[in-house]
């Protein structure tokens, strides 16, 4: 998924910052990340937020939700996307 064998996109570090906190990248891919967030400040500001956000949430299992609430949220999430 790397943009190429040596570097990683600000884009790709969105896209793989939950694998990457999760220790779910390839070794290689997760080396490529560390180089970024290295060296960019905007993604290291990023990281830190996605860190933080999860410590205050916990962890919310499926069941912790509403039916209605999860609608919403993935309604959210698709209108999000899209614009």
């Amino acid at each position: 998924m790397a943009e190429s064998a040596d570097h990683m996109s600000c884009q790709e570090v969105v896209e793989l910052v939950t694998d990457y906190l999760d220790q779910a990248l390839p070794p290689d891919e997760a080396a490529l990340f560390d180089q970024h967030i290295n060296f960019c400040d905007g993604c290291i500001r990023y990281v830190e937020q996605i860190k933080a956000t999860a410590a205050a949430l916990g962890e919310i299992r499926e069941g912790d939700i509403s039916p209605e609430a999860k609608d919403r949220l993935l309604s959210a999430f698709r209108n999000w996307r899209g614009s």
